[in-house]
């Protein structure tokens, strides 16, 4: 009998209209909705000009306060460059002086980082007046005095002293942990006098910037982070809200993709709640708003608090000792998490010593990855050899039985398998391996911030997308560019499926789909996955796919050999076999089902 070894002609055709009506619809779509996107972009560019970008007027805030009434007071260290406004006493600018942002406009990484800038960061303390009004320490105004590497500001309401003291480590000595920190202490003198409230309503209004070159990816990562429980659980919300009215939160922060801004309270925020919602173009991704009571003693307010804002390098969170920053680090859960903390990351580490480029650190790593899981591939490629050996067996009993029960027909299939010592769960073993790995990769290229601004060949930095090939028009799904990597990737993997699935078994039954059509079909998908994401991930499957083909081809013409092969399977059947549980269930589930059907079709008999 002829074997069916890949697509024949009607399928080849099938695939290329199936492929030809994606696209046509895809461009239908895309020219159909192009003014209607259009309409909406400028509407939304309109929103954010008001909203986002459009810094806001001191009088807007408090019709008291002119522009030039508004004083500006800096500190600085060797890792912050921090800018702090009389306007509500606020950090109003916060630089990360080791590292650059990304300028969409020079496709180069060599802006100043700024998380806060251009009052996309307000926040202030809230509470009510005897008399019912409502105060803001976020409207007041402030007299700055700076001493050394403190800032103390102070503002007056109704005769009460409201002290806002920010201090920071300069001591170029310091722990690189002490750098990052911004220690905040609130005073009041005279509050009581003013207020009877016995709390304080913290609200942090934040719009995320984008400071990557994967807008998609940063925004994703972009989220609420908080710990609770005396700092012993932790827990993260990308929703669009948030509500924690039970759990006293230990510290609050909004997190990017590799930068966090976190405020710590000593007492803890209570009643918490937020929410957050998407920007689609423009300077900012997300816009989140938090509010959380803070408590009041006998109507004076002296607290203290934290600020942090740092880069999530895993060292660096593992030194906060007992704050669990560590977890803000989205490395995957459990399992995963700790492959990527202890096996992902060290290994990195260990290549990148050795002074090589990044992208050569990646190819390196794949190639050990492959030689730990070489074993599971050798016993997958037998098993692939052994069913390639026993496959005209197969097809004889499929023609014997083509007319016959389905069941009887599967139950034949299976007696070879047994016969000739196949065990088709073996097969599954090597898969159900590599989905942890791959699910921790796609955890780690794009947050593992040693791989940020690393660039390899065309592809600029191996966290983000390379945009080579840039398109003059969208692609619903692709976007405006297609990523070199990803279609390298692509066709990797596709030839590595036409290698892989020509012993696949063809179902029989009429209806019934071609699972070498859908294998085939897979790689393309993946393209619509890979062209969005970071560009060490494509490379990594490009590289670990090709050594794949590699290891099939020395497996098959070198390792194995099928005549020994089927001496072996001739010998496994003058033996006697031992009915496995697998099989033993299987079969007896076969026989219930066989049974339960011709029960079916005698009562179906009666009736008629």
């Amino acid at each position: 009998m002829q074997q069916n070894n890949g697509l024949d002609k009607k399928q080849i055709i099938s695939f290329a209209v199936l492929c030809l009506v994606l696209f046509g619809f895809m461009f239908y779509f895309q020219r159909n909705n192009d003014e209607q996107e259009k309409l909406k972009a400028e509407q939304q560019k309109t929103e954010q000009a008001k909203i986002a970008t459009k810094p806001t007027p001191a009088a807007d805030i408090n019709p008291n306060v002119t522009p030039n009434a508004i004083q500006v007071s800096n500190l600085a260290n060797n890792e912050l460059k921090l800018e702090f406004s009389s306007l509500g006493g606020q950090v109003s600018k916060v630089e990360l002086l080791k590292y650059k942002a990304y300028d969409h406009k020079t496709d180069k990484a060599d802006l100043p980082l700024n998380l806060i800038t251009k009052n996309n960061s307000s926040y202030g303390f809230q509470f009510k007046d005897k008399s019912g009004k409502t105060v803001n320490t976020k409207d007041l105004v402030f007299s700055p005095v700076v001493n050394g590497n403190t800032v103390t500001l102070t503002a007056n309401y109704n005769g009460a002293a409201i002290q806002f003291i920010y201090t920071i480590n300069n001591n170029p000595k310091a722990e690189l942990k002490d750098q990052y920190t911004l220690d905040f202490k609130v005073r009041t003198q005279g509050l009581s006098n003013v207020t009877s409230d016995n709390k304080a309503d913290f609200i942090w209004d934040y719009q995320v910037r984008n400071l990557e070159k994967g807008r998609a990816q940063e925004q994703t990562h972009s989220e609420f982070v908080y710990a609770f429980n005396n700092y012993k659980d932790y827990d993260y919300d990308g929703r669009t809200d948030m509500t924690e009215e039970k759990e006293t939160l230990n510290w609050i922060g909004v997190k990017q993709q590799f930068f966090s801004s976190v405020i710590e309270s000593k007492t803890g925020f209570t009643n918490s709640k937020g929410n957050q919602e998407g920007i689609e173009e423009g300077e900012y991704l997300k816009k989140l708003n938090f509010e959380g009571f803070v408590a009041m003693n006998g109507g004076e307010f002296n607290q203290d608090f934290t600020w942090y804002f740092m880069p999530l390098d895993l060292k660096l969170l593992n030194s906060y000792e007992g704050k669990n920053f560590d977890e803000i680090l989205p490395l995957g859960w459990s399992f995963i998490g700790g492959m990527n903390r202890y096996f992902f990351m060290w290994l990195y580490s260990v290549i990148a010593g050795w002074g090589i480029s990044a992208g050569w650190v990646i190819f390196l790593m794949t190639i050990i990855v492959k030689l730990i899981l070489s074993p599971i591939m050798y016993k997958q490629h037998k098993l692939s050899a052994m069913m390639k050996v026993i496959r005209p067996e197969i097809d004889e009993a499929n023609a014997k039985f083509k007319d016959a029960d389905p069941m009887k027909k599967q139950q034949a299939t299976m007696e070879i398998y047994r016969k000739a010592g196949v065990n088709q769960m073996a097969g599954c073993l090597p898969a159900l391996v590599q989905i942890p790995i791959f699910y921790a990769l796609f955890r780690f290229f794009p947050n593992f911030i040693d791989l940020r601004g690393q660039g390899f060949w065309f592809a600029k930095d191996l966290t983000a997308y390379d945009d080579l090939i840039k398109l003059p028009f969208k692609i619903p799904f692709l976007g405006d560019h297609l990523s070199v990597f990803a279609i390298a990737c692509t066709i990797v993997i596709l030839i590595y499926t036409v290698m892989t699935s020509g012993n696949m078994q063809q179902p029989q039954q009429e209806g019934m789909p071609n699972m070498k059509v859908i294998m085939y079909i897979f790689p393309i998908t993946f393209l619509f996955f890979l062209n969005t994401s970071a560009s060490g991930l494509s490379w990594y499957y490009f590289v670990s796919n090709a050594i794949n083909i590699l290891i099939i081809l020395v497996i098959k013409y070198v390792i194995l050999d099928e005549k020994k092969i089927h001496a072996q399977i001739q010998a496994n059947k003058e033996k006697p076999k031992a009915e496995g549980k697998f099989q033993k269930r299987m079969r007896e589930m076969m026989e219930k089902a066989q049974d339960a059907q011709k029960a079916q079709e005698q009562t179906k008999g009666k009736k008629k």
